[in-house]
């Protein structure tokens, strides 16, 4: 997962190289950027999952990220096929378990993850957490007239602020996999107290268009300090922006 990143960088990184070298040694009439939109939105979905988990935090299902960011896009005077972008957007990271409850409201001095298999369980169970978030990328395109006809490729960083955390379980079955109340029994559960306040991200794209995957890693913890396993998130999914 964190080579997947670290290959997208590494791309982005030896491209922006190679083209402020091409741009530099070149004499290219300047370009008219005027009809590119300054200002966009961007949204991304895919997979999340949490890195170093130990055998008690059984995840499970397509765990998920679903993302919305404003965008402002600023454009390199000395060369327009680099861009610097920044905004401001909610994240939400959805976390499926598999025959595990996870109390978020529990006072105990580490979140607890326990194992229900020999129990009465729900039989979709998940965490939920959702930021505030101010994203940064560094952009190259290769076409920056036209970017809904150029490659492009992102390198950046975000930070966010934990606004909610909740956990819902649907349909509570007994261990051998009945439904007690039906299937649309629902219960959610909200605390962010064991949850780290502060989310900080490195963050990758390439694409075409106006698509682009993209994958990003938290390296900062999940869990606050000494309230459970040392965890990180790692993203990966799909871009649609215009720009």
């Amino acid at each position: 997962m964190k080579k997947t990143l670290l290959l997208l960088v590494s791309i982005t990184v030896s491209v922006l190289a190679m083209s402020q070298s091409t741009d530099n040694s070149s004499t290219k009439p300047k370009l008219d950027l005027a009809g590119r939109a300054a200002d966009h939105l961007m949204i991304q979905y895919g997979s999340d999952s949490w890195t170093n988990r130990p055998d008690s935090v059984r995840t499970g299902g397509f765990s998920r990220h679903f993302n919305i960011y404003f965008m402002f896009d600023k454009p390199f005077k000395n060369n327009p096929k680099l861009s610097i972008a920044y905004g401001i957007g909610i994240g939400s990271s959805n976390m499926f378990f598999k025959n595990t409850y996870v109390d978020v409201k529990s006072n105990s001095s580490k979140l607890p993850f326990t194992n229900v298999d020999s129990a009465n369980h729900f039989s979709k169970f998940k965490v939920v957490n959702i930021y505030a978030e101010i994203p940064v990328e560094l952009r190259y395109y290769s076409n920056p007239v036209d970017p809904g006809k150029s490659w492009k490729l992102a390198i950046g960083a975000k930070v966010g602020s934990l606004v909610k955390t909740y956990t819902k379980g649907k349909n509570l079955v007994n261990k051998s996999g009945n439904t007690i109340y039906g299937t649309d029994y629902k219960v959610k559960e909200s605390s962010k107290g064991f949850f780290n306040g502060t989310m900080l991200a490195v963050t990758g794209r390439v694409g075409y268009g106006i698509f682009s995957i993209d994958a990003g890693y938290q390296f900062n913890g999940v869990l606050k300090d000494a309230v459970g396993p040392t965890m990180h998130k790692f993203s990966l999914g799909l871009t649609i922006s215009g720009l």
